[in-house]
């Protein structure tokens, strides 16, 4: 989904991170909003997709076992589920062949299904979130589909980053392995 010009804060974050990490930076790179609840795609520093996203419902740390969604600078590790069909589920990042029922409404269901594609994130800043006790990549942490989609836009994950499904595999064929993923406030 194109969105309209990015805002200047977001253009000098993704060049102050392309200086500190610049063989990432050839690639295409995400921001995560979290007080916004967006994700914005660029390309060279163009804009090239804007998305609506669900981080955790826990609000905002780093700290393993706290289902809260980390901040800083990812890239991305595993591309998982490239063949999947939209809607299929995932169980420890293995296809199931199972399509989940999409709830559209605001509602929270029983289920808290991985859909359609994961992007495996891997933390890059040592002690905030790479290292003992707050690896991204060790806790789990994600950009996936949801079987949840009437609550994208608001705070809803236990630590993963929630897109709508077709929005996710849009993603996914859009960002590389290494590509940077800025997760902010």
């Amino acid at each position: 989904m194109q969105s309209s010009e990015p805002p200047t804060q977001l253009l000098e974050l993704i060049e102050k991170v392309s200086d500190q990490y610049p063989k990432q930076a050839q690639f295409p790179i995400a921001i995560v909003s979290i007080s916004e609840q967006k994700l914005y795609a660029f390309l060279n520093a163009e804009l090239i997709g804007s998305y609506p996203v669900s981080t955790s419902r826990f609000g905002v740390g780093q700290e393993e076992g706290s289902y809260k969604t980390p901040i800083g600078i990812h890239c991305v590790k595993e591309k998982i589920g490239e063949d999947a069909k939209i809607t299929e589920i995932f169980k420890t990042r293995e296809r199931t062949h199972k399509l989940a029922a999409i709830e559209h409404k605001e509602i929270k269901t029983d289920q808290d299904c991985i859909t359609s594609r994961i992007l495996w994130l891997e933390g890059l800043e040592e002690g905030i979130n790479k290292g003992a006790g707050v690896d991204s990549f060790e806790r789990y942490i994600y950009i996936h589909g949801t079987n949840e989609e009437g609550l994208i836009g608001q705070p809803a994950s236990e630590g993963c980053i929630r897109m709508n499904n077709e929005d996710v595999i849009n993603l996914f064929n859009i960002l590389k392995i290494s590509s940077l993923v800025i997760v902010k406030e």
